[in-house]
């Protein structure tokens, strides 16, 4: 009588079977592999392939093919194998030659490479240089800016006003204060034509000026909330009263920290005397071209993304009424910027990038 072909003997340690369990209880993703383990949890009660194939509305061909697998490879055998694909046509020597290139040279015509230039230089196609490019995170066409400080007392700065955001004293608040001067009430010279489906809002390209305000700011490090003053003028007597104003502010049992930068009215000896007669204020001033290092400069981004770089302001008023609504609303919902990185890391950060900066040749 004839049998058939053996069947291999499937049988599942502990291990295994904890493994296939897990697997084959996936509810989402990778629903090839949990259905392969369905098929050689079921194998293993020692039912033979059509059984399991008619339970699983599976084909026998298929039940036998992964419990073959399964016995020579175990685990490995359920998953994936690599497909080999079509052959590679551009060599490691093509590669290594359009990396370099991109890196080390520049075309005599302009002053980076673009996808096409550089195509033509290496004989390449477009699009392999961009895979290559993308492959490398390469990105010829963008730049960014940056400016190392030449303060002599540039790490003892970095220490001292790091240390007050993440180690504040007791009895005291910090805060960032900074002046965003010259902010310009703009108006179109044309109405908007607002979004549409498909289409973004324009505006003109020119608009008309109708003055300017100086903002006052101090950022309570610690609770997000804003003191701020506007003035039409940005001078010493302005920051005085501003000082005045945050004197008024804060509890008169608290010391005060107050984040600078090396702005001249913040120095004057109109400001030294007013010091002088409250000595609860304590002032840190930030290294030269450092301003990172002010919490309250953040905040000036999000105003100016938020209110003043795409708003239309038909008067001085009109700009102003719009920062102070955004200062309420800061205060009413106020979100503390949370600094993270140490004095030490920061200056690892910076040191690395002073010994790259050092050695490129400009």
């Amino acid at each position: 009588m004839r049998t058939g072909r053996p069947i291999p003997v499937l049988l599942l340690n502990d291990e295994e079977r904890a493994t296939l369990e897990r697997w084959a209880r996936r509810p989402k993703t990778a629903q090839a592999l949990a259905q392969r383990a369905r098929i050689v949890l079921e194998c293993a009660t020692g039912k033979p392939n059509m059984v399991v194939a008619e339970k699983m509305h599976l084909t026998k061909q298929c039940v036998g093919k992964w419990r073959s697998r399964f016995v020579s490879k175990r685990l490995d055998g359920l998953l994936d194998e690599p497909r080999p694909g079509a052959p590679r046509t551009i060599s490691d020597a093509k590669i290594d030659r359009a990396v370099r290139l991109t890196l080390e040279s520049t075309p005599t015509e302009a002053t980076h490479w673009s996808s096409r230039s550089m195509a033509k230089r290496c004989g390449l196609s477009r699009s392999t240089v961009q895979r290559i490019w993308y492959a490398f995170a390469l990105q010829p066409h963008r730049t960014e800016t940056f400016k190392l400080s030449t303060d002599p007392l540039f790490v003892e700065k970095v220490r001292d006003i790091v240390g007050l955001y993440l180690n504040p004293p007791e009895r005291a608040l910090v805060l960032c204060v900074d002046e965003k001067s010259q902010i310009q009430a703009l108006d179109r010279t044309q109405p908007l034509l607002p979004m549409r489906p498909g289409q973004a809002e324009r505006r003109t390209h020119d608009y008309k000026r109708h003055g300017t305000t100086s903002l006052f700011a101090a950022l309570d490090a610690k609770s997000g909330k804003i003191i701020s003053q506007l003035h039409r003028r940005h001078r010493t007597s302005e920051f005085r009263k501003f000082l005045d104003t945050i004197d008024a502010d804060v509890p008169a049992n608290l010391q005060v920290h107050l984040i600078l930068d090396n702005y001249a009215t913040h120095k004057t000896a109109l400001i030294h005397r007013w010091l002088a007669k409250r000595p609860r204020f304590h002032l840190h001033f930030t290294p030269t071209s450092s301003s990172w290092l002010n919490l309250v400069e953040r905040w000036f981004a999000l105003l100016t993304e938020r209110q003043i770089k795409r708003g239309v302001h038909r008067s001085t008023q009109a700009l102003e009424n719009a920062i102070k609504h955004y200062v309420k609303f800061t205060n009413e919902n106020p979100k503390p910027f949370v600094w993270t990185k140490t004095p030490d890391e920061i200056l690892e950060t910076l040191g690395r990038f002073c010994q790259r900066t050092s050695g490129s040749g400009h």
